[in-house]
């Protein structure tokens, strides 16, 4: 069987607070949300509606040295990608819904595309490939 990357830990400060903006904002999915007596804390998952590929585990920091890194998981470069077969409809309805952009959409040789914050200001890009690849 194939390898394939099954979730992308994000460092945020509250489960709520992230849920609320995913599912609320980004229109991503609440794939699981389970108590985790054993070590207090809880497996949340979310992922993009109707994706079966990557979904992002909300991890809750357990202590200064993670909070430390929330919003800034990848050093201020764009973190994650959004890819979309609808890119002006997608930008149209996170701008509607409040998400901030970092950059504004341009057309590059590989797809249309634009920057926007989550939460916590983590970047990420919003992209729909037009260049044939998979």
């Amino acid at each position: 069987m194939p390898q394939v990357l099954a979730h992308v830990a994000l460092v945020v400060r509250d489960y709520d607070e992230a849920i609320l903006i995913f599912v609320g904002k980004l229109g991503f999915d609440l794939i699981e949300d389970t108590y985790q007596p054993e070590q207090e804390k809880r497996w949340v998952v979310v992922g993009p509606s109707g994706s079966k590929g990557c979904s992002v585990l909300l991890a809750r920091a357990s202590d200064d040295h993670q909070a430390q890194w929330i919003g800034n998981q990848a050093g201020g470069r764009v973190f994650l990608f959004l890819r979309t077969d609808d890119f002006w409809r997608d930008y149209r309805l996170l701008v509607d819904r409040g998400v901030e952009f970092a950059r504004e959409p341009k057309e590059a040789d590989y797809g249309l595309v634009a920057v926007f914050k989550d939460l916590y200001g983590n970047l990420w890009d919003l992209v729909e490939f037009t260049d044939g690849r998979p």
